[in-house]
């Protein structure tokens, strides 16, 4: 999030950070959109009484903000019904991990890494994919390819991969902007 918000004030990446929406009221992204001007809401199920009335309090809060697209960067939540039907076909998301392989609900963090090292695979990487109603299933737009070093932890393998995805996020949302991807449309 920090790159692409970056990426707007640099004028590198055409758009603006309308809202920035958390699960978590002490995410550091919250900080640090409240920094930088962002509006920002924490929306949990909890704090607003069940997963269907987060669903509805997120579209709306997109929906009031202007937001013409959803970015998922570290956002390890399903999205609900409503969100999906309104931004449908305008939901990213960045893994970890080169999908379809080690992707699905508890791939997350350090979970990924583990699985990957565990396979023996020499390669890992990072995903760029829409987002559907199921984890890590949508429609690949983007993939960079890290490979699994010799002597690889999960923290090592983790650290290496995490430095990488910021500067790829950016660069796939460039190329969205400027429709080199047959769907989903460009950036507006």
């Amino acid at each position: 999030m920090r790159a692409i918000v970056e990426a707007f004030a640099q004028s590198t990446l055409e758009g603006s950070a309308r809202v920035v929406i958390s699960n978590n009221a002490g995410a550091p992204a919250l900080q640090f959109a409240q920094q930088h001007g962002i509006a920002t809401r924490h929306i949990s199920a909890t704090s607003a009484g069940g997963e269907a009335a987060a669903d509805r309090a997120i579209c709306e809060a997109l929906v009031t903000s202007g937001a013409d697209w959803l970015v998922l960067s570290g956002y390890l939540r399903k999205l609900g019904p409503a969100t999906l039907r309104r931004f449908g076909g305008r939901i990213l998301n960045i893994h970890p991990a080169l999908l379809p392989k080690f992707g699905g609900q508890g791939m997350f963090g350090r979970h990924i890494h583990e699985a990957v090292l565990a396979a023996g695979d020499g390669v890992s990487g990072i995903t760029i994919h829409m987002v559907d109603e199921e984890y890590d299933h949508g429609q690949i737009l983007a993939q960079r390819q890290i490979p699994v070093m010799p002597g690889d932890t999960v923290e090592t393998l983790q650290q290496r991969i995490m430095a990488a995805e910021p500067e790829f996020f950016v660069e796939t949302l460039q190329a969205i902007a400027r429709g080199e991807f047959a769907a989903p449309r460009p950036l507006s």
